[in-house]
């Protein structure tokens, strides 16, 4: 039996790149799935999904994603906050990025997810189960030049987590991190300046030293997600060949 089977899913960006895969993988294992994206919808709606178009860091988005699941499937168990501003970041030192572009990082990495887990959050309370699932990263382990921005935006995610974990777990809900390391998604792959400064270091740091790809993730996405984890809580995965130890 699929191990998502009669579980509704909420997942942030879940319409392209990396969430779409996501999004994909939920439905393989029988969830249903609300695709939250400001991008395209159609690929998520033929692949079985239902499709709120909303930028989670605008106000309101996050009510208007229960709402919407709520209508669709009545009811929520997971949510997979993978919206993030990442791949069309240029690598630039600390001092030169742009004061609004590191607010803007902040404002959908951090706060988006913040508020779409103070929305979603209150539902599995109620229900007394439930699954949260952050995407973070393993830089925030390592460090990595020219991403500041982003950096400080998934360290802020991963604390996040942690406090919400000790907040939510007598409920029956569970908070973690998924913390991929530089992967092969079609958003990043098109950003090559991004790909030329940090593919080799990356893949030579790495125990295991070979290109990451979004299918290297779904396990454990789908561990996170599923009643498998129902003991595991304020942790973070790392799926990136080793080149961290968390």
């Amino acid at each position: 039996m699929p191990r998502l089977e009669g579980k509704a899913a909420i997942v942030t960006g879940g319409a392209a790149g990396l969430g779409l895969v996501f999004t994909k993988a939920l439905i393989g294992e029988g969830a249903q799935v609300l695709a939250v994206d400001i991008a395209d919808g159609t690929e998520a709606r033929e692949a079985g999904a239902e499709v709120l178009t909303a930028d989670i860091a605008e106000a309101g988005a996050g009510e208007a994603a229960v709402a919407a699941a709520n209508g669709a499937f009545g009811r929520i168990d997971i949510l997979v906050n993978n919206a993030a501003l990442f791949a069309p970041l240029p690598n630039e030192r600390y001092d030169r990025i742009d004061p609004d572009l590191f607010d803007r990082v902040l404002k959908i990495n951090v706060s988006g997810t913040y508020a779409m887990i103070r929305a979603v959050g209150p539902v599995l309370e109620a229900q007394g189960s439930g699954r949260i699932v952050n995407i973070t990263s393993g830089t925030v382990m390592k460090g990595m030049p020219g991403m500041a921005h982003y950096i400080a935006s998934k360290g802020a995610v991963h604390a996040l987590t942690r406090a919400l974990s000790r907040e939510m777990g007598a409920s029956g809900v569970t908070v973690n991190n998924l913390a991929p390391g530089l992967t092969l998604s079609s958003s990043i792959l098109g950003n090559q300046p991004h790909l030329d400064a940090a593919r080799d270091k990356v893949v030579a740091s790495r125990a295991i030293p070979r290109d990451g790809y979004p299918e290297d993730l779904i396990g454990a996405l789908i561990f996170l997600c599923s009643d498998e984890s129902a003991f595991v809580t304020g942790q973070t995965i790392a799926v990136d060949g080793g080149s961290v130890n968390t």
